[in-house]
């Protein structure tokens, strides 16, 4: 009996081409749609990233953090400090971001590590608290009430208005997509089949020699630094920033929670789905207040309760569907 590996599926073959079209689109959309509609777009692209970015954190393995908050205000007020002390380019000054998130991940993420289960959770809380009072205290970046961004730093994107909202727009998009691709990329390689080892069994996983401190701190480091520069281009689109804007549990880490939770935890297309949901119900119900949050959760607990994978997860469970494969099939022939 022959056999043959497959890594991809029709469905795949389909959806890889779907999302060509879609990216050709969203490259285009500053030339079809209005202003309001590029910042929503930008804004979903950041909760896009920072979802895929917890997902792999904790969908993976098994890191669950309710810290990531950390990282995206860091992003923010490097950005802001790079900026307007060293006169970095903003956009330049994201990707120095990015490296500077990753350098001091290694050694919160030294301390992190020997906690475990909850007690990693609110580690890595009490560390994004901790850079919250920290920033506050520094005058020269606002303290606690906050900067804003020079307007010789804005104009320096570009000569005119239009090609810098379109040049942060990309920016955003580029984010996202890399965001998407690192995940993907990392879970097809061999260092993903050892995080989802890890995940399952730790101690199964050491003992066929996978190295578990090793692999969870390149993850962790990774994460960090793509989620400092998605913090960095969110402030870049706010264009002021404060300790608790920057800092905040609620909109960078329980929103971001709660979209890979009704997306599906564990699953590529999980947060892209959940991004969608979790934007279609803000526009529609973000005028009924405090309710809306009150419909959130709920929503969240209807689901966790009756589908536990999540909408994609339990989806694919059913129908055996997978749009991005991650492992290798044995097709026998």
């Amino acid at each position: 009996m022959s056999f043959r590996i497959e890594r991809f599926t029709p469905a795949s073959h389909a959806t890889s081409i779907v999302a060509c079209l879609v990216l050709i689109g969203l490259v285009a959309a500053p030339w079809l749609t209005g202003r309001a509609n590029i910042r929503l777009l930008g804004e979903m692209f950041s909760f896009l990233a920072l979802a895929s970015l917890w997902n792999l954190l904790s969908g993976y393995c098994g890191l669950v953090s309710v810290g990531q908050q950390a990282f995206v205000g860091f992003g923010g007020y490097m950005l802001f400090a790079l900026a307007i002390f060293l006169g970095l380019d903003p956009l330049a000054a994201i990707l120095l971001a990015g490296v500077l998130g990753a350098v001091i991940a290694v050694p919160i993420g030294t301390l992190l590590f020997r906690l475990h289960g909850a007690y990693f959770a609110i580690g890595s809380w009490v560390f994004a608290e901790v850079l919250r009072l920290s920033f506050a205290q520094i005058s020269s970046l606002g303290g606690g009430s906050g900067s804003s961004l020079p307007t010789s730093v804005i104009t320096g994107i570009a000569s005119s208005r239009e090609w810098r909202e379109i040049l942060i727009y990309w920016t955003g998009l580029a984010l996202a997509v890399a965001s998407v691709l690192f995940v993907v990329v990392l879970l097809r390689s061999k260092a993903g089949l050892a995080l989802t080892g890890l995940r399952d069994s730790e101690i199964a996983s050491e003992s066929l020699g996978i190295n578990s401190w090793r692999t969870k701190m390149t993850v962790y480091v990774s994460v960090a630094g793509l989620t400092t520069m998605v913090g960095s281009f969110i402030f870049l689109q706010k264009l002021r920033i404060s300790p608790d804007a920057a800092f905040s549990v609620n909109d960078w880490t329980a929103y971001v929670i709660f979209i890979a939770v009704i997306g599906g935890i564990g699953t590529i297309e999980g947060p892209i789905i959940g991004t969608i949901v979790f934007f279609l119900l803000r526009e529609t119900l973000a005028d009924l207040g405090t309710t809306y949050l009150m419909i959130l959760g709920a929503l969240a607990i209807v689901i966790m309760l009756k589908a536990p994978r999540g909408i994609w997860g339990t989806l694919s469970e059913r129908t055996g569907v997978s749009l991005v494969p991650i492992r290798r099939r044995v097709i026998f022939q």
